[in-house]
């Protein structure tokens, strides 16, 4: 949470919002922002803290645990038409690379603006693979255009 409030500026400026969820209380939240969060990020975290506290928005996304009555960990980029394109669910002990958030959005974008695909690894300058209707044209074939060595 932290790590994502530190970066909370460059979410905002892929115009993507930041929701935290989860199933503790809003005084929970207030008292972990307090006590804990704003002794890390300076204004401490300035994205909205969700309270869930029966899991219904952590059961429609899959990450509610009946059994203990708290969320996983998930991470979910929601397009602006509600899909779901990219989501990741992680054991407690897992952090999460903010990194690669910030990587998926731009790619996001990229693809929005000029409809090219994104290979593995792909950052900002590097190759793109053909947009979607011209896909079939290279299939079989992106052996010549993509190589490995461009996803890292």
């Amino acid at each position: 949470m932290a790590a994502v409030a530190a970066k909370y500026p460059a979410f905002q400026e892929l115009s993507a919002e930041v929701l935290a969820v989860s199933v503790d209380s809003i005084a929970t939240h207030r008292e972990w922002q307090e006590k804990e969060l704003s002794r890390m990020i300076p204004g401490g975290v300035r994205f909205p803290m969700l309270s869930d506290p029966g899991g219904v928005i952590g059961k429609r996304y899959g990450v509610y645990d009946g059994n203990a009555k708290t969320d996983q960990r998930g991470r979910f980029i929601v397009d602006p038409n509600g899909m779901v394109q990219s989501m990741e669910i992680t054991c407690d002990a897992l952090g999460r690379n903010i990194t690669e958030v910030l990587r998926q959005l731009r790619a996001l974008r990229h693809k929005r603006e000029t409809g090219d695909l994104m290979p593995c690894g792909w950052e900002p300058g590097r190759p793109t693979l053909p947009v979607e209707d011209e896909a079939s044209r290279i299939s079989g074939e992106v052996w010549k255009t993509w190589k490995p060595r461009n996803a890292f």
